[in-house]
């Protein structure tokens, strides 16, 4: 019985859960984020200068009480620039000649949605309602001018297609200081690929040494779009790994108060949302400065920049690293940087997910439909738990048989809950019942079904995956509502197959509790949905079978 009431605390407190964040996103982050931006308006602040990251001076990067570089004027007025379009056979990308910054990215694999096949996702832009590009720049030394993504660059052309038979195509944006310095900002695209190398190449045409530092940041200002609703929605804000400190998340309030402030070599950052990311990432090894911060617009930033570097007269240099926007593709990118694939968060059960996902993807690989995987999978794993569910479910047949005899201490004893308990614990010792028989084996399973979920909330092989009919997407839910219909049925001829409850509040809970559970998973993804449905008429069909055996038992040793 503990363990029905387990479900059921669970269940309203989700419910809970589920009303607070319907309120937030729809009263608290819209209010929020139209006072910040009304409260910019009002101050003027939120100038693209205050974005450079403020870094020690190069000329007094070893003292001891470094002065702060302010390599840009906020009071200067905004240089425009135009936009230059370059279109891979995976991604359609829009830099702008300001700074060389990347505005708007399409991923052209990604459809919006499968009745929007030739909208494609769209990664980056510079929407106000869902704010998010790539910037670099350099920063020189004191009263030595340096292109920041504020600085105008140059381009020989405002559009490049990747031809067929080309498998890299290389877009150069250009700069070239008072004093004779050339930056050639160079963008190197390959085909089948969503990670780009870019290079800023320094050519130091002037009569002194030019010093100075990269640094690349992703800006971002927090989502307002409404997302899916779906169980423990995916993390959005930043991430970093480095080998000291390994994978860390960091959201937006984290940012904010720039609690990412450390030097690394061989690290990278990013942006995550769910299925997709965008991430910078260095040259392994190289060191760098990774930092956050928040502007006065309402964005956040995430970044790094190198340490400083002395190019002398006729001589040059080039920074490099890569920018990776696309999926959360675990296969690819455990091979771009290390640590990489841990994007796709599973949490503190990554340890049972991580398997789970690399099983479910060589059953996919056979059978080619991930409908059919996860119904493949739910029957392996009621192979490796059958022991222990065939456990419990003989306790609930013991207990069922129970229910009468159960019933008549109560009406014996009535208020006197001393007698009335020690008459039960001999009555369960006499049939060899344990009423936590049937609880135990479910919560050692907890574990293994909430990874499940993690790893299917989080593959982006589910998103657009269709199954049969008309589940066209196991990555949303079911547009009629068949299969947590369905799952509801399920649900109520498991309950009648499981003791009832003595107390008639409890009984009256335990009717209730089909119709929440479908009300729920309405709005999860189908995917999870066909899941729960599976591994319900698998554990009806093992309890059916074990509770009539208990029963034609029960009935030949009272004969």
């Amino acid at each position: 019985m503990d363990n029905i009431r387990l479900f059921l605390i669970m269940a309203l407190a989700y419910t809970g859960f589920l009303l607070w964040q319907a309120w937030q996103d729809d009263y608290v982050q819209p209010q929020q984020v139209q006072n910040t931006a009304q409260e910019s308006a009002k101050t003027g602040n939120g100038s693209a200068g205050q974005s450079v990251p403020e870094v020690p001076t190069v000329a007094n990067i070893d003292s001891a009480t470094p002065q702060v570089a302010k390599p840009t004027d906020a009071a200067k007025p905004v240089v425009k620039g135009q936009l230059v379009t370059v279109t891979t056979d995976t991604l359609k990308v829009s830099i702008d000649t300001r700074g060389g910054t990347i505005v708007e990215t399409l991923l052209l694999k990604y459809p919006v949605s499968i009745q929007q096949p030739d909208v494609k996702y769209r990664l980056m832009s510079r929407s106000p309602d869902d704010f998010f590009i790539s910037q670099n720049g350099l920063l020189g030394a004191e009263n030595q001018e340096a292109p920041t993504h504020e600085s105008l660059f140059s381009s020989s052309q405002t559009r490049y297609t990747l031809q067929d038979g080309q498998e890299q195509l290389a877009v150069d944006l250009v700069w070239t200081g008072k004093s004779g310095v050339k930056v050639t900002k160079r963008y190197t695209f390959s085909r089948g690929s969503h990670k780009v190398d870019l290079e800023n190449i320094v050519e130091n045409a002037s009569s002194e040494p030019w010093q100075v530092r990269e640094y690349r940041q992703l800006q971002r200002g927090k989502p307002t779009k409404k997302r899916n609703g779906m169980m423990g929605r995916a993390f959005v804000g930043g991430v970093s790994w480095d080998p000291e400190d390994k994978y860390q998340k960091y959201d937006f309030d984290d940012l904010k108060a720039g609690k990412l402030n450390k030097e690394v070599t061989h690290g990278w950052i990013a942006m995550i949302q769910h299925y997709f990311l965008a991430a910078e990432i260095p040259p392994p090894q190289e060191p760098r400065h990774f930092y956050s911060k928040g502007l006065a617009n309402g964005h956040y930033v995430i970044g790094a920049y190198s340490p400083a570097v002395n190019i002398a007269p006729g001589a040059s240099h080039s920074f490099s690293g890569s920018i990776y926007m696309g999926p959360k593709d675990q296969d690819t990118l455990e091979h771009i940087a290390e640590g990489l694939d841990l994007v796709v968060d599973y949490g503190w059960l990554t340890l049972l997910a991580k398997p789970m996902y690399e099983i479910l993807s060589w059953i996919n690989s056979v059978v080619g439909n991930w409908g059919w995987t996860i119904l493949i999978f739910t029957v392996l794993i009621k192979a490796v738990f059958f022991k222990l569910s065939e456990t419990s479910y003989r306790s609930m047949a013991k207990m069922r048989n129970l229910t009468p005899r159960i019933q008549a201490l109560k009406d014996r004893y009535g208020d006197d809950k001393q007698r009335m308990q020690q008459a039960m614990m001999e009555l369960y010792k006499e049939s060899g019942a344990n009423p936590l028989g049937g609880c135990l084996p479910m919560l050692v399973q907890m574990p293994f079904f909430i990874a499940l979920y993690w790893v299917l909330m989080e593959s982006v092989e589910l998103r657009q995956a269709p199954w049969i009919l008309w589940i066209k997407d196991l990555s949303v839910m079911d547009p009629y509502y068949v299969l947590p219909v369905i799952m509801g049925i399920s649900m109520f001829i498991q309950q009648k197959l499981n003791p009832a409850p003595p107390d008639p509040m409890q009984a009256k809970l335990m009717m209730a509790l089909p119709f929440v559970f479908t009300v729920m998973f309405a709005f999860f993804p189908s995917g999870l949905v066909l899941y729960w449905v599976a591994n319900n008429i698998l554990s009806i069909t093992q309890q059916w079978i074990i509770t009539r055996r208990i029963e034609k038992q029960a009935a030949t040793a009272k004969k």
